[in-house]
């Protein structure tokens, strides 16, 4: 877990329902802060509390007591052996027992994300270009049809880039 975190780049914290001791043990494997005796409403308040501040965050858990806060995260993940109710108020379900995949989690997800503007890009690019042309009379059925074709190859073959991660 410690590896993970540390691949991940970003601010962690635990929150657990767990005792005191299993959590103070935690925060010193870890060396992040870790919160102890949480119930689900004082994990709602605690990613309430970071969403206020302007944070995203993304919340990680396998219990009953995270349903509410997996929910309510702007991304939450849970790991396949997880109870079905957080499995399903989950975004991401991780096939593996660990979460040591986190950091290729968050990796291919910003990639997802970043393709997926730029083929906003090239659609919206193709269309200011190609509309106002076949609207004017400049261009036959089929070189609009070719044009359309050509654009959405482009959409295509920039997508198959997530292969190669």
């Amino acid at each position: 877990m410690a590896t993970a975190l540390a691949g991940l780049d970003l601010t962690a914290e635990v929150v657990t329902g767990d005792s005191d001791e299993p959590a103070r043990a935690l925060a010193r494997a870890l060396n992040i802060p870790v919160t102890a005796n949480a119930r689900p409403e004082d994990k709602l308040r605690i990613l309430s509390d970071h969403a206020a501040k302007g944070h995203h965050v993304m919340m990680v858990g396998d219990g009953l007591n995270d349903t509410g806060a997996l929910a309510a995260a702007h991304a939450s993940i849970a790991p396949a052996k997880a109870l079905e109710a957080s499995r399903n108020a989950a975004d991401i379900v991780v096939l593996k027992d660990s979460f040591a995949e986190l950091p290729l989690v968050l990796k291919i997800a910003r990639a997802t994300r970043r393709l997926s503007q730029q083929n906003f890009a090239i659609a919206a690019i193709y269309n200011c270009i190609a509309v106002p042309i076949a609207l004017a009379g400049f261009a036959t059925p089929l070189a609009a049809a070719l044009a359309m074709s050509l654009s959405s190859i482009t959409v295509l073959l920039n997508a198959q880039r997530m292969r190669y991660l």
